[in-house]
């Protein structure tokens, strides 16, 4: 691997288990960059709305102003009931301004890689690498019920599916910072690959990238 030059930013977007979280790991070692998953920040404020007993319309707001005091390293963040919330509490146009400040600062003194549904588009479109790491339907829906599976989650490979399509849907038609790839994104379909494919495929793109630079 090339080193990485100071204060290069991976922009990595794309939908729910893509792939895109395990990739981004493996770049920010690969490339000694530190590493953000920017959908844990959200993730975060639905956790701190679903405890607190109220809606995303209503708290998700005050939980985003307060999310210095948020724990992104709780195990409860990936239930269920969770990405439901997050799902509810993306489309708000305040929060996400919110953490925009974090996302941006996090990669100001040293570079990193950033994982997310907006990264290449809204928070970092100026990043030299950008990512659109995407795969089926059918695929993701495997691999988010294995997930739940390995966790003692009980649910469907059906309801996982249901659950899946309809975050595409939210977060594809939102008013505020809508998924979909920046226009000079490199598109990587993980469908058919295991991990140390995808992230060979991805190296080799950072390392003609930093040829460049």
């Amino acid at each position: 691997m090339r080193s990485a030059p100071q204060k290069l930013v991976i922009a990595i977007d794309g939908p729910a288990a893509s792939g895109k979280g395990t990739l981004a790991r493996r770049l920010a070692g690969a490339f000694n960059l530190p590493y953000l998953d920017t959908g844990l920040l959200y993730r975060a404020v639905a956790r701190r709305v679903l405890d607190a007993g109220g809606t995303a319309a209503q708290d998700a707001i005050a939980q985003a102003q307060s999310l210095n005091r948020v724990d992104l390293t709780r195990t409860d963040l990936r239930t269920p009931d969770v990405d439901r919330m997050a799902s509810a509490v993306a489309s708000i146009a305040e929060v996400r301004a919110i953490l925009l400040d974090f996302q941006r600062d996090f990669a100001t003194a040293s570079g990193a890689v950033l994982d997310g549904r907006d990264i290449g588009t809204i928070v970092f479109p100026g990043a030299p690498v950008k990512l659109y790491v995407t795969a089926s339907l059918d695929v993701r829906a495997a691999r988010r019920h294995a997930e739940r599976a390995a966790s003692g989650i009980d649910t469907t490979l059906a309801a996982v599916r249901d659950d899946l399509a309809a975050r595409d849907e939210a977060d594809r038609t939102r008013a505020a910072a809508p998924l979909k790839p920046a226009p000079d994104a490199h598109r990587l379909d993980t469908s058919a690959m295991d991990a140390d494919h995808a992230f060979e495929a991805a190296a080799a793109i950072v390392n003609r990238t930093l040829a460049h630079l």
